[in-house]
């Protein structure tokens, strides 16, 4: 099926037509591949594992622990060419297949799947509630319009996937309320998630292409780089679960970050495409003949 009728097909994948397309002039497209994305740290990747049935899969199914960067290398792309793709339906339907096999058992016996709709959206759930909370802290400050608007282009993209959308939210007021629920009732220190902010709190290894000796002299100020952005980009919430000390000084702190790379946000944009966005989107905006 093509973007075009996709756009054509109300109530895609269960989805009651609210979706709005995604394409050049989406904000998804705009900022979701943006690589300021990475200034909120792992948010989406240690939330995600944070709801049991979703953490459990990770650990019953992946390298997350012996090859974590591995798989995310595996994860990316894919999910990018979702919504960045000549085929986003494709590429989502491709997407939803790999997750079948991820089946089994929690620790109290209950049964969990990677494509039970409520598994699945909560992983969706975090890409987009990172896309707009990483632009609204590190690129420009969004309205409430903006908020919604990136919401209802993710209707879209989830719809991609081809799994129902049964369950869940279908405005923004809707999605707010989910998120904090989730926040607030859901979500576990699931060992998969302690040990994705684990590098945070003990310090990275050495590199094996770093010297010791070099590695000695920037190995303190690249802990406390990535300890700062990994905590500070959890909510506080995420924090207190996992146990992840945060306080008032290292809030402003990285606060005043935040609002020195909003303010750097024009010279950024004059940056040339390849160091701002990922390949793939910018392989897209060439298609539609316009500038990533």
């Amino acid at each position: 099926m093509s973007i075009a009728e996709e756009r054509a097909v109300p109530g895609l994948a269960g989805t009651p037509g609210r979706g709005l397309p995604l394409g050049p002039d989406s904000l998804v497209w705009k900022y979701f591949a943006d690589h300021r994305m990475a200034l909120l740290g792992p948010r989406a990747a240690v939330l995600q594992n944070m709801l049991p049935s979703l953490g459990q899969g990770v650990e019953d199914h992946s390298v997350w622990f012996a090859e974590t960067m591995a798989r995310l290398q595996r994860s990316i792309p894919p999910i990018f060419n979702t919504v960045y793709g000549a085929d986003g339906v494709a590429a989502g339907h491709e997407v939803r297949d790999f997750h079948k096999p991820i089946k089994g058992k929690l620790p109290d016996g209950e049964p969990y799947s990677a494509l039970n709709p409520s598994t699945y959206y909560w992983a969706h759930a975090t890409f987009i509630e990172h896309t707009i909370t990483a632009t609204d802290r590190f690129i420009r400050r969004l309205s409430e319009a903006e908020k919604e608007q990136l919401f209802d282009e993710s209707i879209t993209w989830f719809a991609r996937y081809g799994v129902s959308s049964t369950g869940t939210p279908q405005t923004w007021p809707e999605f707010k309320d989910y998120w904090q629920h989730a926040l607030d009732e859901r979500l576990i220190a699931h060992r998969t998630a302690a040990y994705g902010v684990g590098y945070a709190t003990k310090g990275w290894p050495r590199p094996k292409k770093i010297h010791p000796l070099v590695w000695a002299i920037v190995k303190r100020p690249v802990n406390a780089v990535s300890a700062s952005i990994t905590i500070g980009g959890l909510p506080p919430e995420a924090r207190e679960i996992l146990g992840l000390g945060w306080d008032d000084r290292r809030e402003r702190r990285y606060q005043r970050f935040a609002a020195l790379s909003r303010g750097l946000a024009p010279l950024y944009a004059r940056l040339p495409g390849a160091l701002r966005m990922h390949p793939i989107a910018r392989r897209a905006f060439s298609r539609a003949g316009r500038r990533a």
